[in-house]
């Protein structure tokens, strides 16, 4: 009998509902911890996302959404645009919000693309010599952030990164699934018990309260938004989206793997896409980052052996649940800066691993002249610009203003590299490998 489709009691349910939790928790609320996002509001559409997910593939998929942390590199770069502009504290969200929302409506658009002409031909566009670089960049951009914040304490970071380590490493069942957050939790008691962390806040915050945030959403941009802001935004982030849907497309071949079903001709990537990008675009509007299926969950499902949908709604249920306590987000807001760069710093590293993985594990072949040149402008427009005294390429279109970032370049670039220079051979499901290499989640 198939193990999904098995009978299982209530409490066991409940129980692998929880496990589902602990493999997602410390991945989804780092990255608002990163980036200044709010972590009630993550976890909030977290989990209505989830449950969005599974409404829109007719509960077929055992998939979790969380954070994704391929738009890192987008967030940092709208929040220095506002705050350039003046903008103070969390006023930069909404306009990275839109920006997200319309990545995640790219999905949407893919998603009928994909409907109507097949994979192959609309992924031609979009092949790993393009995606890989892109993805090696975005890793490469933000490791400077990490180095700044282990060098709060060295010692604690190095704690983090020997944790995350050993655990993925040597580790076994559910303690190698979940090396980020053990990370956290181990370096973050020892910098506790050390007298380095300052719990007031968590004494002061309230047991419930609404997750969300009027001034965090996009509907805060209604009647004084700043057109120049919100375009530079939306070349900020949209481009990112290139790459995770590399890393979706991935985990839906991983989980119809692990599953032994195949989900990418039931219900279908269609199907699949338009669940993410819509959970992306409702996250974003209401403050929270960007949803991406789960690679730690998928760990999850091959450690338990259990793929009934069900149990993944229940661990959506309960990340519902901890967004309305304040005072949970706080013990989470008061995380030391130090295991924050310890983690990221391996982190960071990690997603520009996955890009070369996707280049090697797709076999790109760079005796081609072509998969040079786009591979080279792209690397070099990135952190060329990225690390320029500008950061960015600004340019007026009439009164508008308009910011392009190097990551927002390159993309450009290399889509419309690959679609004229002759010689693109990629063909997308021809290497079961390859279509999995994508994934930002998995340490």
């Amino acid at each position: 009998m198939n193990s999904k489709k098995q009978s299982l009691s209530g409490g066991k349910m409940a129980i692998l509902g929880v496990q589902h939790v602990f493999a997602m928790f410390g991945a989804t609320v780092l990255v608002p911890t990163l980036t200044g996002l709010d972590i009630a509001t993550t976890l909030l559409m977290a989990g209505l996302g989830t449950l969005l997910f599974h409404f829109l593939t007719g509960r077929k998929v055992p998939a979790f959404l969380g954070s994704s942390f391929a738009f890192l590199g987008g967030y940092a770069t709208v929040r220095a645009l506002c705050e350039g502009n003046g903008l103070t504290g969390t006023a930069w969200i909404p306009y990275a919000g839109i920006g997200v929302a319309c990545a995640g409506l790219i999905y949407v658009l893919v998603s009928f693309l994909f409907k109507a002409f097949g994979p192959s031909k609309v992924m031609r566009f979009f092949p790993p010599i393009v995606t890989g670089p892109i993805i090696i960049c975005i890793g490469i951009t933000l490791a400077n952030s990490a180095v700044n914040n282990c060098a709060a304490n060295w010692w604690i970071a190095l704690l983090a990164v020997v944790i995350v380590i050993v655990c993925n490493i040597w580790g076994k069942g559910m303690i190698r699934i979940i090396p980020i957050l053990l990370g956290v939790v181990g370096s973050y008691l020892v910098a506790a018990l050390c007298g380095m962390v300052d719990f007031t806040q968590v004494k002061e915050a309230a047991w419930f309260g609404i997750p969300l945030h009027k001034s965090q959403t996009v509907l805060a941009l209604f009647g004084g938004a700043d057109g120049s802001l919100i375009l530079s935004a939306l070349v900020a982030m949209v481009p990112i989206s290139l790459a995770t849907m590399m890393e979706h497309i991935g985990d839906i071949c991983a989980i119809s793997s692990t599953v032994g079903e195949n989900f990418v001709s039931d219900p279908g990537l269609h199907r699949t896409l338009l669940g993410d990008g819509l959970a992306t675009t409702m996250a974003a509007v209401f403050g929270g980052p960007a949803n991406t299926t789960y690679g730690e969950n998928t760990g999850v499902l091959a450690l338990t052996k259990v793929y009934e949908p069900l149990v993944v709604e229940i661990a959506a249920g309960i990340a519902v649940l901890l967004s309305f306590c304040p005072k949970f987000a706080a013990l989470v807001r008061c995380m030391p800066t130090a295991t924050i760069g310890g983690v990221s710093l391996i982190l960071y590293g990690m997603i520009s691993a996955v890009g070369v993985r996707n280049v090697v594990e797709n076999q790109v072949d760079f005796t081609k002249s072509r998969n040079v040149i786009i591979a080279a402008l792209i690397m070099s427009l990135s952190l060329g610009i990225s690390f320029s005294s500008a950061g960015a390429i600004s340019f007026a279109i009439g009164s508008v203003n308009v910011s392009l970032s190097g990551l927002a370049v390159a993309s450009l670039v290399g889509v419309l590299l690959n679609a004229v220079l002759p010689g693109n051979d990629y063909v997308f499901g021809s290497n079961a490998l390859g279509d999995k290499s994508v994934n930002f989640g998995k340490v």
